[in-house]
């Protein structure tokens, strides 16, 4: 295990979140096509950054720091990192972010289609759940950490953790697909909106009992609870986001352009749905780490 691999790491995921705020600026100011062309801006590499120019361009900006950066990672990472998985879940995340840049180009030549937005914003997230793994794998409390920990009979809190990460990921597409389908002054799809808030409802069940569970069972374990208890945590603020994006955008529906209360909530509402993902992915990761399933062994009775 290298510190210098761990902390560049964390470095990346912290980066990669920064890039989905970005993304979500440029969704919530309207600014998808503010610069119509790809992968220049105008025809140059630094145009002039006013009005929505600043967060397209800005976007993309960070969008290629972020892939030069992981271009860095995986490098780093081959050389310093013994684990081949770990090797090739590099070589993965150099994969995600060079998809996760034509998609963007995409979006931006066929004049931003729903479903390739929606997928755009979407692969965002899974290379986002990439490098916060690659970041926990090259810990040293995850390679200090062993199969110590008993998982008593009953629900697998395994199988607890990897339902909350489907139904959150799921939630999450379901939120940029209708984050995308209208601009701020649209009303929102009925079909959709629904959708999402009966995501929200299965998110936030499905989370609160895996959390709880992780709670009861291994109180202790304070390499479980912390990430349970942070994500628990970001879940209620998320809520409260998600109740007060749907507010803010209703009381201005005739508004000339995007107004900062919008803006703000909104982007803070995609980006807090990030790093619920973030904590319940450490926490899944760790579950599967230190948790063993015990085995009771059956003897037959004589006959």
């Amino acid at each position: 295990m290298s510190k210098g691999v761990h902390r560049f790491a964390v470095f990346v995921a912290c980066a990669t979140f920064f890039l989905i705020i970005a993304g979500a600026n440029v969704t919530s100011h309207d600014a998808g096509l503010a610069v119509p062309d790809w992968p220049l801006s105008f025809g140059k590499f630094f145009p002039k950054m006013v009005g929505n120019v600043f967060w397209e361009h800005g976007h993309r900006m960070i969008a290629a720091t972020v892939g030069f950066l992981t271009i860095i990672l995986a490098v780093y990472v081959q050389i310093r990192e013994k684990r081949s998985w770990v090797k090739r879940l590099a070589w993965a995340a150099l994969g995600l972010v060079i998809l996760q840049g034509l998609l963007g180009g995409l979006t931006v030549k066929l004049l931003l289609p729903l479903a390739v937005s929606a997928a755009h914003a979407t692969l965002a997230q899974l290379f986002f759940l990439t490098t916060v793994s690659l970041a926990v794998f090259t810990s040293r409390n995850w390679t200090e950490a062993g199969a110590t920990v008993t998982e008593p009979s009953g629900v697998s809190l395994r199988s607890l953790c990897v339902a909350s990460l489907a139904v959150i990921l799921a939630q999450l597409v379901l939120g940029a697909t209708l984050r995308h389908s209208a601009t701020w002054n649209q009303p929102l799809p009925t079909g959709l909106l629904l959708a999402h808030i009966g995501g929200a409802v299965v998110v936030t069940v499905t989370l609160a009992v895996t959390v709880l569970t992780v709670l009861f069972r291994h109180r202790s374990e304070k390499f479980l609870t912390r990430p349970a208890m942070i994500a628990l945590m970001l879940l209620a603020v998320q809520l409260l986001l998600g109740l007060a994006s749907y507010i803010v955008r209703a009381a201005s529906p005739f508004e000339p352009q995007p107004l900062t209360p919008m803006i703000a909530v909104t982007v803070a509402h995609v980006s807090c749905g990030a790093l619920v993902f973030a904590a319940t992915i450490v926490t899944t990761l760790r579950v599967f780490r230190v948790l063993r399933t015990e085995r009771r062994e059956y003897v037959l009775a004589p006959a």
